[in-house]
């Protein structure tokens, strides 16, 4: 399984990106998808979860403001970010879990917010 993400880039704080993520390969089934992200010299971190019945999750840093989305047919999720702020900045990377316990981690795409 493989996993492209694209969409990151520079915005001014304030501004919106949609980050997507397309899950290529061998899927029997995509159990859940998620956006981590990881800021210079900080841990990664869990940012928005879409789990197979539908329900999501987010840090409540970006609670209200990203909103996470996927297709289960194209095997696709995004990541809409509005109102992004200097401290959103950082290299967001996709994860799926799919199968019996199997998971995929994307190469990751840098958003900076310039403030």
């Amino acid at each position: 399984v493989q996993l492209q993400a694209s969409g990151g880039g520079l915005v001014q704080a304030g501004g919106s990106l949609r980050l997507s993520c397309a899950a290529s390969g061998r899927i029997s089934r995509i159990n859940g998808m998620a956006w981590y992200r990881q800021a210079p010299g900080k841990q990664r971190e869990l940012v928005a979860t879409f789990t197979m019945d539908g329900s999501t999750n987010y840090a409540d840093s970006v609670k209200g403001r990203f909103t996470i989305s996927r297709d289960n047919v194209l095997n696709t999720a995004w990541l809409q970010m509005n109102s992004l702020k200097p401290e959103d900045t950082a290299v967001y990377y996709c994860y799926v879990q799919y199968g019996l316990g199997s998971f995929a981690w994307g190469k990751g795409t840098l958003v900076t917010v310039s403030s």
